[in-house]
C-alpha cells in the first residue's frame, strides 16, 4: 500500500477515536440498586442472574458516559437507574454499544414545550431527543419515566423510545431504518413490514400505538416499546414483525415478571 494511503487511514482511525471511542469509566451505582432494580425494572427481574451482572455493568458504562441533570427536579437513585435501564434495555443485546451521540440528559418534572423546552404546564411532549444546539442531548419527563416502568400491563415506555431514537440517530438519521443494526438482506422486507403495519394502524386493525403512523421513526420507536414492555403479546399479534426486531436488537426481551 502507498505511504500516502497509510497515513490517510491512519490518520481516519485517530479522528474515529477521538470522536467516538472515548474513554468510559464505570460509574458506581447507588447503594440499594439491585432491590430498587428488581422492584421497579421488570425487564431486569425476568432475567437470569449472569444477565443481572451483565445488565448491572452496562448501567454503569452508560452511566460512566452520561451527565443526568434536574431541571427544576431533584434527580434520585431511582431517577438514576430508571433512566440508565431505558438505555441498557435496547443495546442489552450488544455488548461493546455506546451511546457516543449522547452525553447529557436533561430531567423535566413534567411534560414540556417542544420549540421552547419550556415547563408551563401547557407542554405535550413527554421525551425527545435533541439537535442543532441540543445536539448530543436527551429530555424526559420524569412522571413520564415512572410511568413507563411502573405501568406493566401498557405497551409504552418513554424512555425506551427516546434512547431507541438514538440507535436509529446512529446513522446520521432519525428515519426510523436503522442502518447500524440492520443487515441488508433485511432493509427491503422491514421497509415492506413498516409500510404494511402503517397502513393497518390507520385502519384501525392494529393494538400498536397510533402515534406509529406519524413517520417511519415514531413508528419504529413505539414498536420497539411494545416489543420490549409485552413482547410475548407483540410476538402472537406481530409475529413478522417481532422475528425482524430480534434482530435488529439482537435479543429476544424475557418474558416479564409482573411483579
Amino acid at each position: 500500500m502507498a505511504p500516502i494511503l497509510v497515513l490517510v487511514f491512519m490518520t481516519a482511525g485517530i479522528v474515529f477515536f477521538l470522536l467516538y471511542k472515548r474513554p468510559v469509566k464505570m460509574a458506581e451505582l447507588p447503594n440499594g440498586y439491585r432491590e430498587l432494580l428488581t422492584e421497579h425494572v421488570a425487564f431486569y427481574r425476568s432475567i437470569d442472574e449472569a444477565g443481572k451482572i451483565r445488565f448491572e455493568k452496562k448501567i454503569k458504562e452508560l452511566l460512566g458516559y452520561i451527565n443526568i441533570h434536574g431541571v427544576k427536579t431533584e434527580v434520585t437513585d431511582l431517577d438514576t437507574l430508571l433512566i440508565a435501564s431505558s438505555g441498557v434495555i435496547p443495546i442489552f443485546g450488544f455488548p461493546e454499544w455506546k451511546y457516543y451521540n449522547l452525553r447529557d440528559i436533561l430531567l423535566y418534572p413534567g411534560s414540556f414545550d417542544e420549540v421552547e423546552f419550556k415547563i408551563d404546564g401547557e407542554g405535550t411532549v413527554l421525551g425527545m431527543v435533541g439537535s442543532g444546539t441540543m445536539q448530543q442531548m436527551m429530555i424526559l419527563s420524569k412522571p413520564a419515566l415512572y410511568n413507563g416502568f411502573g405501568n406493566t400491563s401498557d405497551k409504552e415506555n418513554t424512555g425506551i423510545h427516546e434512547f431507541v431514537h438514538l440507535l436509529d440517530k446512529e446513522d446520521g438519521d432519525v428515519d426510523g431504518f436503522p442502518a447500524a443494526l440492520l443487515e441488508k438482506q433485511y432493509t427491503i422486507p422491514w421497509l415492506n413490514l413498516i409500510a404494511d403495519t402503517i397502513a393497518e394502524i390507520k385502519g384501525g386493525r392494529s393494538d400498536i400505538n397510533i402515534y406509529g403512523v406519524k413517520n417511519k421513526a415514531e413508528f419504529f420507536a413505539v414498536a420497539a416499546e411494545y416489543f420490549f414492555e409485552q413482547p410475548a403479546l407483540f410476538k402472537k399479534n406481530h409475529p413478522d414483525l417481532y422475528n425482524l426486531m430480534t434482530k435488529i436488537f439482537e435479543q429476544n426481551p424475557p418474558h416479564l415478571s409482573q411483579s
